[in-house]
């Protein structure tokens, strides 16, 4: 997932998840130190002040933690918040939207469990 800039979604929201995608797919671990907020703004040609915003956040909800003069590193249960985060709310809503996008083509309970099972990862749609 490569932030989109020109979309709605605010660019520190979009670099804080970014950021969580990273520590899920173990591209930092527990307790390791992850990107500056001037790594960040040189990386995607942002402004520093943005970069800091979505560490910040990520800080906000204890996924990372601050050492004075060190940086930011990632806390130990990380990737578990995350994971709840993302089933409780991005994952919720998702399943929310197709539900009712699901009732408005008249799509029963049981044809929309027989595509979910019938799909696989990365299909895209097809």
């Amino acid at each position: 997932m490569i932030p989109n800039f020109n979309g709605a979604k605010p660019i520190y929201l979009q670099i804080s998840e970014w950021l969580e995608t990273e520590i899920l797919n173990d591209h930092f671990q527990s307790d390791e130190k992850i990107y500056s907020q001037y790594q960040l703004a040189e990386m995607f040609n942002i402004n520093p002040a943005t970069a800091a915003k979505g560490l910040n956040l990520l800080a906000d909800e204890q996924i990372l933690y601050k050492r004075r003069g060190l940086g930011m590193y990632v806390t130990a249960n990380a990737k578990e918040m995350i994971t709840n985060k993302r089933k409780n709310q991005t994952l919720k809503q998702l399943i929310i939207e197709v539900v009712q996008e699901a009732q408005r083509l008249n799509v029963t309970k049981e044809e929309l469990i027989k595509m979910i099972n019938n799909t696989e990862p990365g299909e895209g749609g097809k």
